[in-house]
């Protein structure tokens, strides 16, 4: 952690104009960042944000940081190679579900595996937006769009289980309109120690709208959502009268007070846990046979991550090496002088 500074969000926020559509989920998930630069403590020449292609990846223009505004798909190799060049800088990934998990899948996956230390905001609104309304990776079964005008047969991604599938050491996940939930989240996710992948459910107001109005519509909304906290009993519901147990070794939903269920019987989220079973299983409920997991579902620490043990390894080398400098590397091996 750099030295803390006495910044406030509006400190964090440039000069350029947000050219977002109004409405637009994107708002309100750059709000919740600019709160949480100055609760993160660094200061402005600390912080690199590092986007792909997508309506999402406009981001680094709307914060007064480091930015690059690299590649369809290659932001996480990118930010990766930066990491590495500079273990001391904050870096952040803004990407999209289609830029994450399309053309960069490949690259999503192994930076999760290598668990380079970054924080990654992945956009999730299961459309493709700045290309005009294309199915992305992760849009339901069914999803009418543009290349998929008689509804699309591809069953969708979930970015929590290939997170956690890949080995990943810390996944979160929070609602565009849960500013709140979003600002403490990234806060945790900039204090992990390795790869932070953050699923945004996101709302696209033009090409994809009340995507996920099933969940996150105010009405309903905490019937049919379960925000995790670590230690905490697993209870959800308006009137906190739901919760989650195991049984069989499958999480069901059970109601406060019948069959003799109490709070007592229900599991305690432990993100912290070393074993993935059960984050994994938490990342994957979804609605209507379960509520959608919110919060920090797995923070576990590795006991190095890649960044780290590359640094060491350089380091390494560097002192048992005989090639101190590239005048010793010229001269070094099969050499000879032409005259």
């Amino acid at each position: 952690m750099q030295e803390v500074t006495q910044l406030k969000p509006e400190d964090f926020k440039s000069d350029q104009i947000v050219r977002w559509c109004p409405g637009c989920g994107d708002h309100a998930v750059l709000s919740a960042v600019l709160k949480a630069l100055p609760q993160i403590g660094y200061k402005h020449e600390d912080v690199v944000f590092i986007s792909g292609i997508g309506c999402s990846s406009r981001f680094p223009y709307y914060v007064n940081t480091y930015g690059i505004h690299s590649i369809h798909g290659r932001a996480a190799a990118i930010a990766s190679g930066v990491k590495v060049a500079n273990p001391n800088l904050s870096v952040w990934v803004i990407t999209g579900d289609g830029d994450a998990l399309a053309i960069g899948g490949n690259h999503f996956i192994h930076l999760v595996r290598r668990d380079v230390d970054l924080n990654v905001i992945l956009f999730n609104n299961r459309i493709y937006g700045l290309t005009k309304g294309q199915y992305s990776p992760t849009s339901e079964i069914g999803t009418v769009t543009k290349t998929s005008p008689f509804g699309t047969i591809e069953r969708p991604f979930k970015p929590g289980g290939i997170a956690i599938g890949a080995n990943g050491s810390f996944f979160a996940r929070t609602i565009d309109s849960m500013p709140k939930l979003s600002t403490e989240i990234f806060i945790e996710a900039s204090k992990h120690n390795g790869a932070s992948i953050v699923e945004v459910l996101q709302n696209c107001v033009i090409f994809n709208d009340r995507t996920w109005a099933d969940i996150t519509d105010r009405q309903f909304r905490d019937d049919r959502v379960i925000v995790l906290k670590h230690g905490e009993p697993m209870i959800f519901g308006k009137e906190r009268d739901k919760g989650l147990i195991l049984k069989n070794s499958q999480i069901s939903v059970v109601k406060l007070g019948e069959n003799g269920i109490t709070e007592k019987d229900l599991l305690v989220h432990d993100a912290q846990t070393e074993y993935a079973g059960l984050h994994l299983s938490l990342a994957n409920m979804e609605y209507p046979t379960h509520p959608v997991a919110l919060g920090v579902i797995r923070s576990y620490n590795l006991p190095t991550h890649y960044d780290q043990a590359l640094t060491d390894q350089v380091r390494e080398v560097q002192q048992k090496s005989k090639i101190k400098n590239m005048k010793d590397l010229l001269h070094s091996g099969a050499t000879w002088e032409v005259k």
